[in-house]
């Protein structure tokens, strides 16, 4: 392979995975080198500004982290947004060109298909079938009796849990053996 290099990459084109969606439902497309501020962004602005009820997140391969990250800052931003994940495989076809082609004939391309995995995550602020596998409910926003003056609009702060005495930091206190104080010996110090 190493006198072939990479042409032309294209993805098989898929259904979304969930029955009963509006048709002008928004798709967010996550590639690899997708921006994740761009994405939330526009995410953002469809769900607030445009009222839409849900939105779709898609990605695959190497794409798959950053989307599961761009859902995971949807749900904290906006709450109470019920989940539904689908995981399959997407074939991927890649074709090599050969950079050293035979003297007598033309170019050889090699086609390579591969299997990698998708995922597809609906967020929607309309309850859906809680029987469905990949289902996911809203997260609960705070308990009752819990100060929210600490919540923000950019996601919630959790209060941090009371120390515990034997993981605070102590004072360590080092002597040196067969050593008086004010002696003019001092740990660390190497007689040659």
């Amino acid at each position: 392979m190493e006198n072939f290099r990479k042409v032309r990459t294209s993805e098989e084109e898929m259904p979304l995975p969930f029955p009963d969606l509006p048709p002008d439902v928004v798709e967010m497309k996550v590639k690899e080198g997708s921006k994740i501020r761009n994405l939330m962004n526009f995410a953002m602005a469809q769900m607030e500004l445009k009222g839409r009820r849900q939105i779709v997140f898609s990605g695959c391969g190497r794409a798959v982290t950053k989307t599961i990250t761009c859902v995971e800052i949807m749900k904290r931003k906006l709450g109470g947004l019920h989940q539904v994940t689908k995981v399959r495989y997407k074939t991927v076809l890649e074709v090599w060109e050969n950079q050293e082609p035979p003297p007598d004939g033309p170019a050889q391309n090699l086609t390579v298909h591969k299997n990698v995995p998708s995922i597809c995550i609906l967020l929607s602020r309309d309850p859906l079938d809680p029987n469905q596998a990949g289902y996911q409910p809203p997260e609960r926003r705070h308990e009752a009796g819990e100060d929210t003056a600490g919540s923000s609009p950019k996601g919630l702060k959790r209060p941090l849990p009371p120390p515990c005495e034997e993981l605070l930091p102590k004072k360590l206190q080092v002597q040196v053996a067969d050593s008086p104080r004010g002696s003019g010996s001092t740990a660390g110090q190497l007689d040659h």
